[in-house]
């Protein structure tokens, strides 16, 4: 199919790009956060506070941006929880393995997760499983494979001093490592989505999939690619998480699966498929974590801030995703 034909068929798509109202929402709320927060505790807007508030927010980015992939597509990845804890579990695991293994403990790590996310997308698109069914099926499977890994108890192997130094280290002064990579991978998503017949691929494939099919896409391809990218950020995002926590620990991304969602439906995305922006996403990412910090300050239990996602997700869901414009 030629470049014309695919940009013709995904034409109107960019607008939703440039107009989209949940950016402006959660911005918007962003803004109404940060002066609540600042009623409850005077250093919240101070930039030291910020900057940290940044830092943890990195790392539900790096996750939420494959997230965001897939709900382009129309379809759930819920084995985010179990690929961050492999990524993260299988880097701490090579290091034990002398310099070569330190050496290739992240692209190790991260490596694990792209393989869970091939076998989502293989589920996906060529069994024509349901995305929600097989990705739950693989989270148990990788959950089962750890937990017989580590004879059911927490794992025993450190990170390795690199990815301390990716998780907490600063090669810029004042901006935290963790951050550069989140803007790293933040622009060449924008990138992807915005200027490669990829990205308009998975847009397509969102708004209609069979009418992407007849338009000559390779939509099994496609959705393969993305399951994976989502797989191998997941990882990304656990070893991450390893390095900054010195360590990695059985069901570190359990707390990651649902604010990852919400961040990417809060920013606009619509869960159905088809529309959203990166920078809805970015926002979303800022707005859930900094939810996260004023609940802990009022010291909201983790069942309380579990409903709250799940209500931001319905909310959304109602407010954007049955939208005539959202198919």
């Amino acid at each position: 199919m030629s470049d014309t034909t695919l940009t013709g068929f995904t034409a109107r798509l960019p607008k939703f790009v440039r107009r989209d109202p949940a950016v402006a929402t959660a911005f918007a709320c962003i803004v109404l956060l940060l002066l609540v927060g600042s009623l409850y505790s005077p250093s919240f807007l101070k930039v030291d506070y910020l900057l940290q508030q940044l830092k943890v927010a990195s790392f539900l980015g790096v996750i939420a941006t494959g997230m965001m992939l897939v709900v382009l597509l129309g379809q759930i990845d819920l084995s985010v929880p179990w690929s961050v804890a492999v990524g993260a579990m299988m880097a701490c695991a090579a290091a034990a393995y002398g310099p070569l293994g330190s050496a290739l403990a992240v692209p190790f790590g991260i490596l694990c997760g792209v393989l869970i996310g091939l076998v989502n997308g293989i589920g996906v698109a060529y069994l024509r499983i349901p995305s929600m069914i097989i990705t739950l099926a693989t989270n148990a499977v990788a959950q089962g494979l750890m937990v017989v890994y580590t004879g059911g108890f927490s794992p025993q192997d450190s990170a390795t001093p690199a990815m301390r130094w990716l998780a907490t280290g600063f090669a810029i002064p004042g901006i935290p490592n963790s951050v550069l990579i989140w803007a790293l991978i933040g622009t060449g998503t924008v990138f992807l989505l915005t200027r490669t017949r990829f990205g308009r691929s998975v847009y397509g494939i969102g708004n209609r999939e069979r009418a992407a099919y007849l338009s000559g896409i390779d939509t099994r391809r496609i959705v393969l690619i993305a399951f994976a990218i989502c797989g191998g950020l997941a990882a990304c995002g656990g070893v991450l998480l390893a390095g900054y926590a010195s360590k990695a620990a059985q069901s570190m991304g359990d707390a990651y699966l649902l604010p990852a969602i919400a961040a990417v439906v809060l920013g606009g995305t619509s869960i159905l498929g088809g529309r959203g922006s990166y920078l809805g996403t970015i926002a979303g990412v800022i707005l859930i974590t900094l939810l996260q910090s004023i609940l802990s300050v009022m010291q909201m239990p983790e069942a309380g801030r579990q409903i709250i996602y799940g209500i931001v997700i319905v909310a959304m869901l109602l407010l954007y995703g049955r939208s005539p414009a959202s198919r």
